[in-house]
């Protein structure tokens, strides 16, 4: 078998703080005096029922994780080791997602949090040789206007090169807010020339996928793993052309399937999804984005084919075409190669 960490593919699936390692997250504890749940410092995923409750256990989890994001430093810190840890397991693009709204009070505002961000991600992606988009996301939880907000704060730096805003999106639990009242954030974005990448699919079912893709016009679905439950809706996703990002121990962790063997994988993957594999949180869910390839390895995909799901993570994520092209290329020479 060959070494999945030397395989080049594109994590288009990752949160600012769910990107911490456990580690940094201790020491930071224990500089600030904070003491932090039990569970976040035991080295099992965190799983909750797929509930109200279920949500407000991991979202209180993350939240006690944020509350330690407090500075400049802390800020740069996180994206370095993101991006260092990506490197790591092969990615040649990372998107990381990110509302700067609960950092903006450490650093003087939402476009200094931004640019801090923009401009890390910009350092650490030449330092350690990865191409890194940033995706600005807002939240269901807040209010419709604080996603126009940051949509026009995201349309300020938008672009496709290192260390630029390259989509919008829409993150936190599904069943808050309303979809609709988003559209014109989504809008904004758009006329901007940001492409959308809201959440959906993921807690609930097609239903919703159906009002995501009718008000918020994404050109990825943040999960989208429910749309297999309707053929028709899937058919019609995919001959669209929207992109999947799938992360499979999050849906697990997450309460969506009972456990790896019932996640749909192969039934997208047959159908023609194009699919990006995520790690979502490996912070909470301790599962990063190689575990989710050696999930698949596990499932029975074989080397070509998990070839090809890294290389549809290259070709729906929002690189520049020339870059995907080289990347795309190496794919298939991993594929080729005699080494393990």
């Amino acid at each position: 078998m060959k070494d999945l960490a030397k395989l080049p593919k594109a994590h288009l699936h990752l949160h600012f703080t769910g990107a911490m390692r456990p580690t940094t997250m201790v020491e930071l504890a224990q500089e600030q005096g904070v003491r932090l749940p039990a569970h976040l410092l035991e080295n099992d995923p965190l799983t909750v029922p797929a509930n109200a409750r279920g949500w407000f256990r991991f979202q209180r989890s993350y939240d006690a994780a944020r509350a330690l994001v407090r500075s400049e430093a802390v800020m740069r810190r996180l994206i370095d080791e993101a991006v260092e840890d990506d490197v790591s397991e092969g990615s040649v693009r990372l998107e990381i997602q990110v509302d700067p709204t609960s950092y903006a009070p450490w650093v003087g505002g939402l476009t200094p949090a931004l640019e801090i961000i923009l401009d890390q991600a910009r350092i650490s992606g030449m330092q350690h040789g990865l191409s890194v988009g940033v995706i600005v996301a807002a939240s269901r939880i807040r209010h419709p206007l604080d996603a126009r907000t940051l949509a026009r704060l995201a349309a300020k730096y938008a672009g496709t090169a290192n260390g630029e805003v390259v989509a919008f999106g829409l993150s936190n639990d599904e069943a808050a807010g309303t979809t609709a009242e988003f559209a014109h954030a989504f809008r904004l974005a758009r006329k901007a020339g940001l492409p959308g990448v809201p959440h959906g699919g993921e807690l609930l079912g097609p239903d919703h996928v159906r009002q995501v893709i009718s008000h918020l016009q994404p050109r990825r679905l943040g999960h989208g793993v429910r749309a297999v439950e309707d053929p028709r809706l899937l058919d019609e996703l995919i001959a669209a052309g929207v992109g999947f990002e799938l992360c499979p121990t999050s849906n697990v962790s997450l309460g969506v399937f009972g456990d790896l063997s019932q996640l749909p994988l192969r039934d997208l993957f047959s159908a023609g999804a194009a699919i990006a594999l995520g790690a979502d949180d490996p912070l909470l869910f301790r599962s990063r984005l190689l575990t989710q390839y050696e999930y698949a390895r596990s499932r029975g995909f074989t080397d070509s084919e998990l070839a090809s799901l890294a290389t549809s993570s290259i070709e729906i994520s929002l690189a520049p075409p020339d870059l995907k092209a080289q990347w795309i290329k190496q794919v298939q020479a991993w594929l080729n190669s005699s080494h393990t």
